[in-house]
């Protein structure tokens, strides 16, 4: 699997590398039967959303017997991490942390989660500014 590869999936898309990420590989009938209950998808939709993510060098398809197995080209973390990347980078600098704090009190986390963010706002505390400045305009304002 190439760690650090990026490519720009849709919302549709995503759904499939959700679950070929869960299984770890996954046969087509295999993300059928997980997406026609989710989704009430038809196969037509799964072959060509398959289609398109092979061609996009997201996810590799080897034939064996009748069947292609699917298997994960990129990385779930790294690809969510530029998703993620990419929404703070059309956010106002001075708005983000209050978007992750509405974020955090709408989301399930478990324990673990919530010790490894509360280690992480720590480390950060130690060096952060009293005040984030603002980043849309080029002069800066506060």
């Amino acid at each position: 699997m190439n760690n650090k590869k990026i490519i720009e999936i849709s919302d549709a898309e995503w759904e499939v590398m959700r679950v070929i990420w869960t299984l770890g590989q996954s046969t087509s009938n295999e993300i059928f039967k997980n997406l026609k209950e989710k989704k009430n998808w038809q196969m037509p939709t799964i072959k060509t959303l398959l289609g398109r993510l092979v061609k996009k060098g997201a996810l590799s398809a080897d034939k064996e017997g009748r069947a292609f197995i699917y298997k994960p080209l990129i990385e779930e973390q790294t690809t969510m991490d530029h998703v993620s990347q990419l929404l703070f980078d059309h956010m106002c600098q001075m708005k983000i942390g209050s978007t992750i704090a509405d974020l955090l009190s709408e989301v399930e986390l478990s324990r673990s989660d919530i010790v490894k963010l509360q280690s992480v706002i720590d480390e950060k505390s130690k060096h952060a500014p009293e005040m984030v400045e603002c980043n849309c305009l080029a002069e800066k304002m506060m």
